[in-house]
């Protein structure tokens, strides 16, 4: 598990900003699932949208916040729910057995959501985006990194946490590094008990081989998970990962 239910993203709210419009939505992917997501839009959209993969939980508190302070920044911004297709689009009490509903999701259905949120975004609904960025954490970092290379035509990939390797036989970001088109940015938890030095390096020097953009930051002595305004220790650790997010989207953004 990534964050408790309580917990929020560790990002200041910009006090007298643009107005920020937010409402539930449901999408449908292409194979006719529909899924819950959360759209926050700012009051004039400019042409860089974001869309947020959740960590296993699935859609909660921490993303639609998320999506606000993206929002606030001038981003179209859209987190969505991994479970449509097991758990309809109904809001869920804090017992939702998640894990079981983890097991269920595939990369192909994933992935098919994912543009379902891209698509969005470039609608004039969702803001009307003409550039794409995704960022995920944890099961969704992963994930958002394997977006890079699910033909979505993404500006970038930003991944906190995610596991790079294969995993119950099914080959990640690591092995598919090769089908990566756009730019990707890891932000790595030092003390996590699940992601080896090792993992990472082999995902830094999978992605230098296949000559894909990247960064790999890792933060030394973090936990799996330290994105959280409630790990005061390792605040540093998340002002520094804000502010990288939001360089790598001005970097790749187009000018």
């Amino acid at each position: 598990m990534c964050f408790e239910l309580d917990s929020s993203p560790p990002i200041p709210v910009i006090s007298g900003g643009a107005p920020v419009l937010s409402e539930d939505v449901t999408l449908e992917a292409a194979d006719g699932t529909q899924f819950a997501a959360f759209l926050s839009l700012p009051d004039e959209p400019g042409p860089v949208g974001v869309v947020i993969l959740p960590d296993v939980r699935g859609l909660y508190r921490f993303y639609e916040e998320l999506a606000l302070r993206f929002a606030e920044r001038g981003y179209p911004a859209v987190a969505f729910d991994y479970f449509g297709r097991t758990a309809g689009v109904a809001k869920r009490d804090d017992d939702f057995p998640y894990m079981e509903h983890v097991a269920q999701t595939t990369p192909d259905g994933i992935q098919a959501d994912t543009r379902a949120a891209v698509n969005l975004l470039r609608s004039d609904e969702g803001g009307s985006s003409s550039t794409i960025f995704v960022v995920g954490f944890c099961f969704g970092g992963r994930n958002a990194w394997l977006a890079s290379a699910g033909g979505h035509g993404l500006a970038g990939a930003i991944g906190f946490y995610g596991h790079p390797g294969e995993r119950n036989g099914i080959p990640g970001p690591t092995q598919r590094a090769h089908e990566m088109e756009a730019p990707i940015l890891g932000l790595q938890a030092g003390d996590d008990a699940n992601i080896t030095a090792a993992d990472n390096a082999a995902f830094d020097a999978a992605l230098t081989e296949a000559g894909v953009d990247h960064e790999i930051v890792t933060y030394d002595g973090a936990p799996h998970s330290f994105f959280d305004r409630k790990y005061e220790e390792f605040a540093d650790a998340s002002a520094d990962a804000w502010e990288r997010v939001l360089a790598f989207i001005q970097r790749h953004a187009p000018k």
